[in-house]
């Protein structure tokens, strides 16, 4: 039996609380039935586009399903003390060979606007792009990463930043046989 993942029961919550069957969420946000299924199941891990489709459906922030939403002031988040939110494979797909392992720096911040993460990049030989929308920012902190946006691929190293649209396809993977992280800040328009 697969095990179920904060996120996924989430959804199943936010879902069940509109009295939606996963065949209606599935049709409000233009995803698979399966997919819904696997996610709210945790046999699929979370993938961002599919993510920001199922909340803009649902109603809620993208926060809302990554973290519990509790704080109205500002969250402080000390060195080594970001939680693990999400372990994702491709964005579009939730699968393939890399994966990102995020971390929330603002979990617990009401009604934010801005999801800022710290991203572990592994390596990849995956080349799935995904697009969604939204802007993102991302800074490099260690390793190596390739970020491919439309046609173009940026190779950015350690104190190199990239802000991008989401709406352009694209897809941020590990560079070098080591893993990478990341500094991402995620705006995804409600």
């Amino acid at each position: 039996m697969p095990e179920h993942t904060a996120v996924g029961d989430k959804i199943t919550t936010l879902r069940e609380s509109l009295s939606l069957s996963v065949e209606e969420l599935a049709e409000r946000c233009d995803c698979d039935v399966a997919t819904i299924t696997q996610l709210e199941g945790g046999s699929l891990a979370p993938s961002l586009a599919p993510l920001i489709k199922i909340t803009r459906a649902l109603g809620v922030r993208l926060g809302t399903l990554l973290d519990d939403d509790t704080h109205v002031g500002p969250v402080v988040t000390r060195k080594d003390a970001a939680s693990s939110v999400a372990r994702t494979h491709d964005l579009e797909t939730g699968v393939g060979t890399g994966t990102l392992d995020f971390f929330s720096l603002a979990e617990g911040k009401t009604a934010r606007h801005m999801e800022p993460f710290m991203i572990t990049v592994n390596p990849s030989a995956d080349r799935q792009l995904s697009a969604h929308e939204g802007e993102e920012f991302i800074h490099v902190l260690e390793g190596t990463i390739e970020v491919e946006y439309g046609k173009d691929t940026h190779v950015l190293r350690v104190g190199d930043s990239i802000y991008l649209d989401s709406i352009v396809p694209h897809q941020v993977r590990g560079a070098s046989p080591l893993p990478a992280r990341i500094l991402a800040v995620v705006y995804a328009p409600f």
